[in-house]
């Protein structure tokens, strides 16, 4: 069965949608409220483009949350569980987002671009509206909005070629998460050595959506010598990589986790003393004990083709947790995927299944990431 979505003036454009579309782009999702490509038709050589080339996305659904002005700081670290005390001007971080009740509502990397200045990268939430009610709740002196720019993300083995073709030398010296404002032929830009997928790279926060056809031309030119072509964010290399994916395995109320649960226990520093949104809930539920914990799952039988919603793992016909996304690894030549199950449930647990196709999968807890 095929499906269509309908592109209208509710949803957002990214600056790279003429291009995507001129490229060949065959579906789309929304995320942020934009339109964010899902494949240009080829999935098997995307993801093979991803693992031994360059791919380039567009990923500027990614959106941009700017703290700015005296308090942008202080806000930052209000918002976020992890100690921001060391972090430096052109350092991101990797910092989760929780509500009060510790929940996760979202795992952004957090980009300080001044004193006064801070960039939340977000997830698929709304967090310039809970970073504006929580700014103007405690009287502080900072700007909540969302700022003109939009990531471009260049990913793979050989995309630090196609990065010092583009920049020269130095975008090699940029440590991971490492950030450097600069410009392309006069287009103004942030160059971040990041991106969604443990293949490296580095992803161009483009700062003039006016100007996104000519950026995507440029990276496209650029990377001709090593095959580069269009992509997306990968779902089978983020399980093998056992990366975590704010929407899919966890989103607040429809599949809500706390950062323990996430594998984000060091980035809870309870021992810190800063004040933050959720310590008095994250300091009650370290106390009682984690009664989830993030896994990696080997599903039997043929190759699966994917899921749309959770599935609940069994044991014994009792509910022991579910998974949130699988997927058939070509490098693994199995199928995989990552969940959330009983803390009390190790690797050797035998009895559990998951309900697909009609009948009973045989399930192996197995530790992440798949391939390191």
């Amino acid at each position: 069965m095929s499906y269509s979505i309908h592109i209208g003036p509710n949803i957002r454009k990214s600056p790279y949608f003429e291009a995507t579309v001129a490229d060949g782009v065959q579906s789309f999702s929304v995320y942020n409220h934009m339109f964010i490509p899902g494949h240009f038709g080829d999935p098997a050589g995307e993801y093979d483009r991803l693992i031994n080339g360059v791919a380039m996305w567009d990923v500027a659904a990614q959106r941009q949350v700017e703290l700015l002005g005296p308090d942008a700081g202080k806000l930052a670290q209000l918002l976020t569980p992890r100690d921001l005390s060391k972090t430096k001007i052109g350092q991101g971080r990797y910092v989760p987002l929780c509500d009060h009740d510790g929940w996760l509502i979202n795992d952004p990397v957090l980009l300080p671009l001044a004193e006064d200045r801070v960039w939340l990268s977000i997830a698929d939430s709304d967090v310039a509206l809970w970073a504006k009610a929580i700014a103007r709740e405690r009287g502080l002196n900072v700007e909540v909005s969302e700022p003109d720019v939009a990531p471009l993300a260049i990913q793979g083995p050989k995309a630090m070629d196609v990065a010092e073709a583009l920049f020269g030398d130095w975008v090699r010296s940029l440590r991971y998460f490492q950030f450097r404002e600069t410009d392309l032929d006069g287009i103004p830009l942030v160059v971040a050595r990041s991106g969604w997928s443990k293949q490296g790279g580095v992803e161009l926060y483009l700062r003039d959506s006016a100007q996104g056809t000519q950026l995507w031309q440029m990276v496209k030119e650029a990377g001709a010598p090593w095959g580069i072509g269009p992509g997306a964010p990968n779902d089978i290399e983020r399980l093998e990589s056992g990366l975590v994916s704010y929407g899919a395995d966890m989103r607040w109320q429809s599949l809500p986790a706390n950062p323990f649960e996430m594998g984000f226990g060091t980035m809870v520093n309870l021992d810190a003393g800063h004040d933050f949104i959720g310590r008095a809930a994250l300091e009650r539920i370290k106390a009682e004990g984690i009664t989830r914990r993030l896994t990696g799952v080997v599903i039997g039988g043929d190759r699966v083709t994917g899921n749309q919603h959770p599935l609940p793992l069994m044991r014994n016909a009792q509910p022991v947790g579910h998974i949130s996304e699988i997927a058939y690894s070509p490098r693994l030549a199995k199928n995989i995927g990552i969940g959330l199950v009983r803390s009390d449930l190790g690797d050797g647990t035998d009895g559990l299944s998951i309900a697909l196709d009609g009948g009973p999968r045989a399930i192996t807890l197995t530790a992440l990431p798949f391939i390191a």
